[in-house]
């Protein structure tokens, strides 16, 4: 599907069927699938053919929507889990064990800040936070002997920090690791961040991806572009035999593919976090409007945010959309065609003059949510960043009176109307 424009691949990808079978994806709601005999099924154990025999492993549905997602950001292959906090410990943990470490930007979402800085260290791997804004020469003192990647979101949630894919791209090079860069806020229609050097593309496609709050799921996309056999020592898991799979070399077998299918037929075998093939299919209706309704919240975003720009009662304002925004430059290097549809700001007041104003909202909603079709309301501090310190939460960029304003596809008159009837309580 190369050839195609990512509209086209957000509605043809994927699913390719043939003669007399279904036009849309069908729901291949089993477990199991049957064979005639116990060869043919040994076979698929031994991963010397392809095929379906357990859903913990592949299914045609949750297939068909990963491989779309793969076509989408210009990948060899992706896998779908259950969740994107288990694509991101899945995109770490296939090639990282216990005494290795990581660098990450501290800027990221407060979960996964909490999966890498605390849960991940108890499984022993070590990580490094970084201020994603440092120059080069101070980002390299984080690296070690034992560094195994480098993490970062494309944009950061909350604090809308935009990457320099670049920049991390060339400092993990350096320093012989891959770069894994979580492309969720700007998904593959504003940001393809494997063709800026980035080797791994993770998402929570419970956001824009599914666009509708419907169904909990993430991805992992491959490049396929990072030379595992040229750091063989350090990636053996990947370029020395697999005795759980009677010595099976990935790099040997599967080439480009061998990072995918380490992380399928290993981590999804033992560990499981798939998803269902029920929230398969609802993503891939969301998938199909992708184009659409992200230039939609791009739109209305910006509108909002030039209207909370210029409004007496809001202090600060996070987008990189607007010409004064800090990120503006990066922004438009990257992503030319618009960010996200997601806003932070402050409001007089602080954390009270926050809760005041989120309070008083009625189109928005207060959800544990962002980036889908109707627009809400967060604030981090008391809600997804929560668990962390106020030194932790100056690192990723979350002051104590920031909001997080998620602009929908209503009409954008109706959301600064609300908006602005919230800002006279404030």
């Amino acid at each position: 599907m190369s050839e195609y424009r990512i509209e086209t691949k957000c509605i043809q990808s994927g699913w390719k069927p043939k003669k007399g079978e279904p036009r849309v994806l069908p729901i291949y709601q089993s477990t199991t699938f049957k064979y005639n005999t116990t060869d043919e099924m040994g076979k698929l154990f031994d991963l010397e053919e392809n095929g379906y025999f357990y859903t913990r492993l592949q299914n045609p549905t949750n297939d068909a929507v990963a491989a779309k997602i793969a076509d989408l950001e210009g990948g060899v292959a992706a896998m779908l889990t259950s969740s994107g906090q288990a694509a991101n410990f899945y995109a770490v943990f296939n090639i990282c064990e216990a005494g290795d470490h990581i660098v990450c930007g501290s800027a990221i979402y407060g979960g996964t800040f909490n999966l890498f800085g605390v849960t991940m260290k108890k499984l022993g791997i070590d990580c490094t936070f970084v201020d994603v804004d440092a120059p080069e020469e101070e980002i390299a003192k984080a690296f070690r002997p034992n560094t195994k990647a480098v993490f970062a979101e494309t944009i950061a949630n909350p604090a809308l920090v935009v990457l320099d894919i670049e920049k991390f791209a060339k400092l993990a090079h350096d320093h012989q690791v891959p770069l894994i860069v979580d492309n969720t806020f700007a998904t593959p229609v504003n940001c393809r961040p494997f063709e800026w050097g980035a080797d791994i593309v993770t998402h929570s496609t419970t956001k824009y991806m599914d666009g509708h709050a419907m169904q909990v799921g993430g991805a992992i996309v491959d490049s396929g572009n990072f030379d595992w056999t040229a750091y063989g020592d350090k990636y053996h898991g990947l370029t020395q035999p697999d005795e759980s799979y009677h010595g099976v070399v990935y790099t040997e077998r599967f080439g480009k593919a061998a990072y995918i299918t380490k992380a399928t037929v290993q981590l999804m075998r033992d560990l499981g976090s798939i998803p269902s093939p029920q929230n398969c299919f609802l993503l891939n209706v969301g998938l199909e409007t992708l184009p659409l309704r992200v230039e939609r919240h791009c739109y209305n975003a910006q509108k909002v945010a030039e209207f909370l720009s210029a409004h007496e009662k809001v202090t600060q304002v996070s987008y990189a959309g607007l010409p004064g925004d800090k990120y503006h430059e990066l922004a438009q290097k990257y992503m030319p065609n618009g960010t996200c549809g997601v806003i932070s700001f402050e409001v007089a007041g602080g954390r009270d003059g926050a809760v005041r104003f989120m309070d008083s909202l009625k189109l928005a909603a207060i959800v544990t949510h962002v980036a889908d079709a109707r627009t809400s309301v967060l604030h981090p501090a008391s809600h997804t960043h929560r668990q962390m310190n106020d030194r932790q939460l100056v690192e990723a960029g979350v002051s104590p009176g920031m909001i997080r304003f998620s602009v929908g596809i209503e009409n954008v008159q109706d959301i600064i109307a609300d908006l602005e009837q919230a800002l006279a309580n404030v």
